[in-house]
């Protein structure tokens, strides 16, 4: 099942019940990995440092009241009931968002987005374009839309998400296969104890991060498996201890018990809420992997099993503990105290295969997310390694991987324990759902079109409970919450250098581009001897005619017959459908043989292989040249602008009733028989491979395009050179220090160790011809 497909989410809405509860259930090691393991870690965290386990019980009950609220308002009532319906075309995240507001506010990122985007399907999809019914909204969007300032400002806010997105990558797997392991402490001396937690922590790291380029596909059937048994486990074992211990610590569900929890702890109390914040851990994951299945097998797989799981296990590890006060392991109030003793071995190792679960969620979504900021422009591009040829969303990134892993392991190593670990962690989750409170208070009215009553509502709410968790974890700042500020701190400064890199060589660009009167003084010919084949000129630019061309023309003695500039770019859509993908149009009068093709792909989309893509470009060209014969459009009056008519094609699938291409060996070919009479052929050359297009019998097409596309074929089989432009920016002359920094030493360290730009990759290097410029920017 392609789980990233344009239309795998109509699909499922028109399922079975079997279907979606198939999804719920693939959900539990996807999706709820994280959540269900934090158990092990929110009591033992909360009760480190801050407050004491005494005999009136006020602490524990106190605290397991704010656990009951936080898990039923924030997973249940926020992102079960509101913010899983804000998904960007079935996809979620931060970015997804970001990418909501920009396409409703025109708040774009990108430098090289163009009116033709908005008449995708995706773009268009729940209304965009439609004006905000509410006077505020429209003032809003006309606000956002006018002020640099302001689209910087929420760019940066979904960076700082992001950033702490990655923080989470870092913490959680740590966190998580610690405190599982930890439950040695309780079966072997603590002298033993000291030697084998760190080491074995250190072990179980290395291999789940070593196996991440084998995918997750061959092993992803056990992942739900493992999740659904342990959080059976864990009720089942709470079920017991709240019968066995304390039947009536149901009661302490009440919020009255958090006033007196309060009023008793001040700010011990206070400070431990970092702690209990641990509980909501994994939470963003519901929306973040909203891609992978449906917002009803989420709900359902949550409500149903998820949730009260989790309340059986933090009621049954309360009741135990309001009848133990006085606990003589040094292990402390943790999750395997409240574990019978003869369950402890099983327990213990359902906990390190449900904790490697949970990071391996984590960890995928961390690589998914460091695409789609790539992919936007606001991340070095790294290679990305797609493990599976069905399920496109698992991917594996390489160097992100073995940076993530010696980051996990230097904060175990570093912290070696649970509390500091949890306050880490802690302020990186809290700080991406206050991301995700401000992004949705816009998208309430610019997207759904709410009244701001509504929107304030949801902000001071949500917000106010999430900002009481963020001050509580903040105050921790030395004791472990520095970690993720550093680090966010760290990724914010690269990702807003590449971005900032990147719209400073877009500008150079269009403001260097070559005059369209420069070209057509240079006649059919271009002034130049033209051969055989195609030329492939990659530029970012999606109208006029780059630098380097004009670069090129004078140093080349010769040039190729049909010329294509080619501009590959993302949009701000989850996915671009196929008969949708491609733009193409002529530059300058048909015999000069010149044209524009513009690709666009969607931030979660696959980029296609050299030969796939060849052949679809092609194809596009030449159904261009047919429907151009058949319904002719006057472009004369446009020939002296930059922006050419552009005409929508799709991919040679995607239009089964125009032109087909087909490519044979010589040797392979026969006589034509009765169906071929409406082919082109190329002329016979027995070293290539023969090119024919297969042209519809209906309409009739007129001689020059004919001429036209037995040209292009003739082209294609002489094959296709790529000219890439390997630019060096440089700050100009007179800039202030803080630029030449950035620019001279942030953006051209950062470009020289990321990869080449995805086309580049799978390019011929007998076919390549790659020419050096210095921008000066």
């Amino acid at each position: 099942m392609d789980l990233e497909s344009g239309v795998y989410h109509n699909y499922v809405k028109k399922e079975s019940w079997r279907t979606v509860l198939t999804l719920a259930f693939q959900s539990l090691g996807v999706v709820y990995g994280d959540l269900s393991t934090s158990p092990l870690y929110v009591y033992k965290s909360t009760f480190e440092e801050d407050i004491q386990h005494s005999e009136t019980n006020e602490e524990i009950y106190g605290v397991l009241s704010f656990v009951f609220w936080t898990l039923t308002l924030v997973p249940l009532l926020k992102y079960v009931f509101i913010v899983l319906r804000a998904d960007d075309n079935g996809e979620g995240g931060t970015f997804a968002l970001y990418s909501l507001l920009c396409r409703h506010a025109r708040v774009n990122s990108l430098p090289n987005c163009q009116l033709a985007d908005e008449e995708l399907i995706e773009y268009r999809k729940d209304g965009i374009g439609l004006a905000p019914k509410s006077s505020f909204g429209s003032r809003l969007k006309s606000t956002l839309e006018k002020q640099r300032v302001l689209q910087r400002f929420l760019l940066v806010l979904a960076l700082i998400g992001t950033c702490m997105v990655i923080g989470d990558g870092i913490l959680t797997p740590a966190l998580s296969v610690f405190s599982a392991v930890s439950g040695l402490e309780l079966s072997m001396s603590k002298e033993h104890h000291r030697y084998v937690e760190v080491p074995v922590s250190c072990i179980i790291l290395i291999g789940l991060f070593a196996l991440q380029h084998y995918g997750t596909h061959k092993v992803g059937f056990l992942f739900a498996p493992v999740v659904l048994i342990w959080l059976l486990c864990i009720s089942a074992i709470g079920l017991y201890n709240i019968i066995h211990w304390n039947p009536h610590v149901y009661q302490a569900l009440s919020p009255h018990y958090m006033y007196k929890f309060l009023r008793k702890t001040q700010r011990g109390g206070w400070m431990s809420l970092g702690g209990i914040l641990l509980c909501i851990t994994g939470s963003e994951a519901m929306f973040a992997d909203l891609g992978h299945f449906s917002q009803l097998s989420i709900k359902i797989a949550f409500t149903s099993l998820v949730y009260p799981s989790l309340i059986l296990a933090y009621m049954g590890q309360a009741a135990y503990l309001s009848q133990h006060h006085a606990i003589e392991s040094d292990y402390g109030i943790g999750f395997y105290v409240s574990v019978p003793e003869k369950l402890r071995w099983p327990v213990l190792v359902i906990a390190i295969l449900a904790a490697v679960v949970g990071s391996q969620a984590i960890i995928t979504g961390t690589f998914s997310i460091i695409k789609q900021c790539s992919s936007l422009g606001c991340f070095p591009r790294v290679k990305i390694v797609h493990t599976s040829s069905k399920i496109h969303g698992q991917i594996y990134i390489p160097e992100i991987n073995w940076l993530l892993m010696v980051l996990c392991l230097a904060v175990t190593v570093g912290f070696r324990d649970t509390w500091r670990m949890g306050n880490a962690s802690g302020l990186a989750v809290i700080t991406v759902m206050l991301v995700t409170t401000c992004l949705m208070s816009l998208v309430i009215v610019l997207c759904w079109q709410k009244t701001v009553f509504f929107a304030i509502g949801f902000v001071f709410f949500f917000g106010t409970i999430e900002a009481l968790y963020f001050t509580a974890s903040l105050v921790k700042f030395r004791e472990g919450a520095w970690v993720p500020i550093t680090l966010a701190f760290i990724f914010l400064i690269v990702m807003c250098v590449w971005h900032y890199g990147t719209l400073k060589k877009y500008e150079f660009d269009v403001q260097n581009k070559v005059p369209i009167n420069w070209l057509l003084s240079l006649g059919p010919s271009l002034g130049i001897v033209r051969v055989r084949g195609i030329g492939l000129i990659h530029t970012e630019l999606i109208s006029g005619i780059p630098a380097i061309f004009s670069h090129f023309i004078t140093n080349l003695p010769a040039f190729h017959q049909v010329l294509i500039f080619l501009c590959i770019k993302s949009v701000p859509v989850p996915h671009v459908r196929p008969e949708e993908q491609f733009l193409v149009g002529h530059i300058g009068p048909r015999e000069f043989r010149l044209y524009r093709c513009i690709v666009r792909y969607g931030y979660h989309d696959v980029h296609k292989d050299d030969m796939e893509f060849e052949k679809d470009l092609v194809c596009s060209i030449a159904e261009f040249i047919h429907s151009e014969s058949v319904f002719p459009v006057n472009v004369t009056e446009d020939l002296v602008k930059d922006d050419e008519k552009m005409t929508v094609v799709g991919t040679c699938s995607s239009h089964r009733d125009g032109i087909q291409m087909n490519e044979d060996n010589a040797d392979d070919i026969e006589a034509a028989g009765p169906s071929e009479l409406k082919e082109i052929w190329s002329p016979p050359d027995k070293l290539r491979k023969r090119v024919r297009f297969i042209v519809p019998e209906s309409p009739e097409i007129d001689s020059g395009a004919r001429e036209e596309l037995q040209e292009l074929m003739e082209a294609r089989e002489a094959g296709i050179a790529y000219i890439l432009g390997h630019s060096y920016v440089k700050a100009k002359q007179g800039s202030s220090l803080m630029k030449k920094l950035v620019i001279n030493l942030g953006y051209e360290f950062l470009r020289r160790n990321s990869q080449p730009p995805t086309y580049a990759l799978s390019v011929p290097h007998a076919s390549t011809l790659e020419v050096g410029m210095i921008y000066h920017v």
